[in-house]
């Protein structure tokens, strides 16, 4: 069996920048900590439970740009004796831990809602329309930090997600205090915190699902083992192709094994460039690590190793 870290040739376009991202990472904590502060004192000083609810959901925000911005940076540390592959792996639990908590959050919103609707409470639409306007600005260009490179990787796609959908919830809000402010119909807060759920939900869900595949090691989603096998059995002196593994190291880091059967008539340095060549195509399918085993055709099936 041959290993080979010489895996990095041409993967390079399918990761994120790091320092481009974790500027964006730290920009979005620093922003949204502010604003956390700023919604946290109004909602006391207002008796807002609207702005109090937000600013927690936008707490728990914060908490997920920094766990992200973590995951970012212990999955780059060196493999040690005991974590051979790295610590890649924490890119995904944090996205895990990140769906789990936004779905915590929107579970306690929800609770507060009820109690609203039981027993409305008076509180200050105004004050509550420019703070949440303040919301919209710095939601969304939190969110536009992390636009771009969104789909290269499942933190950054979650932090977009999480701030995206703060955004949306802050547009709410300004109409829910707007209302408030004219109307003087309480059931609105309550009302609009439910719908804040309902978007929170349908957003975290996918991004649930598919973290938790990842940490279950199943093939990512932009794989596709069938295509990936037709690819490499194009080569003329792989015969065919068995034993194949494909699972995620980190969320923009794929992993594969795989057993090749080789023409008879191949000697050790055509089947070393067999490799290398299926090394290079798995590259192009971001398949960075790469585990080949050989078998020679002839081999009876008493005597192949399985």
């Amino acid at each position: 069996m041959e290993h080979d870290h010489s895996h990095h040739g041409h993967s390079h376009h399918h990761h994120p920048e790091l320092s481009k991202v974790t500027r964006s990472f730290w920009i979005g904590i620093i922003l949204n900590s502010i604003f956390v502060l700023i919604e946290f004192i109004t909602g006391i000083l207002t008796n807002s439970l609207a702005l109090l609810s937000d600013a927690g959901h936008n707490l728990s925000d914060v908490a997920g740009l920094a766990l992200s911005l973590f995951a970012f940076k212990i999955s780059q540390s060196k493999a040690t004796e005991k974590f051979t592959y790295g610590f890649h792996k924490s890119t995904i639990l944090a996205s895990l831990v990140n769906a789990v908590v936004l779905l915590i959050v929107v579970g306690s919103i929800g609770w507060e809602a009820v109690h609203r609707f039981l027993q409305p409470q008076e509180t200050k639409g105004d004050i509550i329309a420019i703070v949440a306007g303040i919301g919209i600005l710095i939601n969304t260009l939190s969110a536009l930090l992390f636009f771009r490179e969104k789909e290269k990787d499942l933190n950054i796609k979650a932090a977009y997600i999480h701030l995206a959908v703060d955004a949306v919830v802050s547009v709410t809000v300004v109409i829910a205090g707007l209302i408030i402010a004219y109307t003087g119909i309480k059931w609105i807060d309550p009302l609009i915190s439910i719908g804040i759920m309902a978007v929170v939900v349908y957003s975290t869900w996918g991004l649930l699902k598919e973290s938790l595949y990842l940490t279950l090691d199943a093939v990512p989603k932009n794989l596709d083992v069938e295509k990936i096998k037709a690819e490499i059995l194009k080569m003329v002196e792989i015969k065919d192709i068995h034993h194949i593994h494909i699972w995620a190291m980190s969320t923009t880091k794929n992993s594969m094994t795989a057993h090749l059967i080789l023409d008879d008539t191949l000697n050790e340095k055509q089947i070393a460039e067999v490799k290398h060549k299926v090394k290079h195509t798995l590259e192009h399918q971001n398949i960075q690590h790469v585990t080949l085993e050989t078998e020679r055709q002839s081999c009876k099936e008493i005597d192949c190793p399985k």
